[in-house]
């Protein structure tokens, strides 16, 4: 039995204690966060849309004409017409067939690929992948090969090793606590290649990138290339929920096979027409998938002026590597009593050494005041102890590391379970990734995959 208070005493004295902070009012640019007001840059309401006039009034209308609960999972009594209605609009907006509306967006990915992948299948899976694919690979008791990040010479040795049991390819299109973007043209070949599924998450994508904000799939020209499109409407369609695109018969598959789907209560109305009130928004004012981009852009270059390494980001969010742990709190402390909200995200959330501030910029925020938050938080991380200017590049060192260390070991190896257990603790933000040393160690102590023996491209090494 664990030691609840030994535990909570042992995390703090690592630097991993977490708390909730108090935001009074709507999630705009500006809040007031435990009583102060400041500037909001950890929020993923992208393009301000959460406390949008009509997405208000959208969903106080659905209380009134729906009620407030569905009542029923979807197979019961559940699927409403508003239900039916958001599904339509989101198949045409992602350019699929049809769309399927799961709770949440870890309710999709974890019951989308326990549906797609079975016991003997393999399930390739990016490294920085969000916690809840990491979860879906666990519950569907495949084998898992975790490929190096947007790394597709390791997907592709591991694909070749798999001797066709592969299953499914399953990736972030936009990696949450990294801004990056994933080789989706190159991951799509290799599927093609190696007759594999592949999954997509476009939840940090939707609304941010891509032709009218229709994701990083259709900024790579790829919408009709892949078998499953996720994603979410609680970042930028400011509501709460989530989608599958897909096919037809994909889709009747998912009704049967998906238990998420199946054992879970339907999405709420107001929840639901408060999305759909913000997905004609966003098909009505493209302008604020623009300003979005613009404001991005604004940023990192401001923040790249004040020395800051900002890890290959070329989307809305950017991460401020530091390395340590407490130095990340001590920054974000620092960069709080300016005015500045920027959340530390620690390990397990990242893996070791790679600790940061994760900021998210929204199409509401104003160049000006993004400017003088690139200031501030270059104060912040120099009175903490961190010069942007001169600290070595700790988050670039890291990964080297990791890519250097796998490549002198079993390349494709599973994490065992002492990993795991070394850092068994809940993750406690849904949008942060587990790193990839934290991994499908039940399944490791069940069965080894692939043969070990076989050389790694050299380019791995590198």
């Amino acid at each position: 039995m664990i030691e609840i208070e030994a535990r909570l005493d042992e995390l703090k004295a690592l630097g991993l204690g977490r708390r909730t902070r108090l935001v009074s009012g709507p999630q705009g640019p500006h809040v007031v966060l435990d009583g102060k007001p400041v500037l909001l840059l950890c929020s993923n309401n992208y393009l301000g849309l959460a406390d949008h006039p009509r997405v208000r009034t959208a969903a106080a209308d659905a209380a009134m004409r729906w009620g407030v609960g569905a009542g029923s999972s979807r197979l019961v009594s559940g699927t409403m017409t508003i239900h039916r209605r958001l599904e339509e609009r989101l198949a045409a907006f992602k350019g699929r067939e049809t769309a399927l509306l799961f709770g949440s967006g870890y309710l999709a990915n974890a019951g989308v690929i326990a549906a797609l992948a079975r016991p003997g299948d393999v399930v390739f899976s990016d490294a920085l992948n969000h916690a809840s694919i990491v979860d879906g690979c666990r519950l569907s008791r495949a084998e898992v090969f975790i490929y190096h990040h947007c790394d597709v010479e390791h997907l592709a040795w591991g694909l070749a090793q798999a001797d066709g049991r592969g299953a499914l390819i399953v990736t972030d299109g936009v990696f949450s606590m990294d801004g990056d973007v994933a080789p989706l043209g190159r991951i799509v070949e290799l599927a093609e290649r190696y007759q594999v599924r592949v999954m997509v998450d476009e939840a940090h994508g939707t609304g941010a990138v891509g032709p009218g904000g229709r994701g990083a799939l259709a900024a790579a020209g790829l919408e009709d290339q892949v078998d499953v499109i996720v994603g979410t409407l609680g970042k930028s369609l400011g509501s709460y929920g989530a989608y599958v695109a897909c096919d037809r018969t994909m889709s009747k598959y998912l009704v049967n096979a998906a238990r998420t789907f199946i054992f879970s209560t339907a999405l709420p109305p107001p929840a639901v027409a408060g999305a759909l009130a913000a997905l004609e928004i966003l098909e009505e004012e493209p302008r604020r998938v623009e300003k979005l981009a613009t404001n991005a852009a604004a940023f990192r270059a401001e923040l790249e002026r004040e020395g800051f390494d900002l890890q290959g980001s070329s989307t809305q969010i950017i991460p401020l590597v530091v390395g340590d742990a407490e130095l990340a709190v001590r920054i974000c402390d620092r960069a709080l009593a300016r005015g500045v909200f920027a959340q530390a995200i620690r390990p397990p959330t990242v893996p070791a050494g790679t600790s940061r501030l994760r900021l998210a910029v929204m199409a509401s925020h104003r160049v000006a005041e993004l400017t003088d938050a690139a200031h501030t938080l270059a104060q912040a991380a120099r009175a903490a102890g961190f010069d942007p200017r001169t600290a070595p590049r700790a988050g670039t060192a890291a990964r080297a590391g990791t890519a250097a260390r796998a490549a002198d070991t079993d390349d494709g190896e599973w994490t065992d379970d002492s990993a795991w257990e070394e850092h068994e603790q809940s993750w406690s933000d849904p949008d942060e990734p587990v790193p990839m040393t934290l991994f499908d160690g039940e399944s490791a102590a069940a069965m080894r995959p692939f043969d070990h023996e076989a050389p790694a491209p050299v380019a791995r090494a590198a």
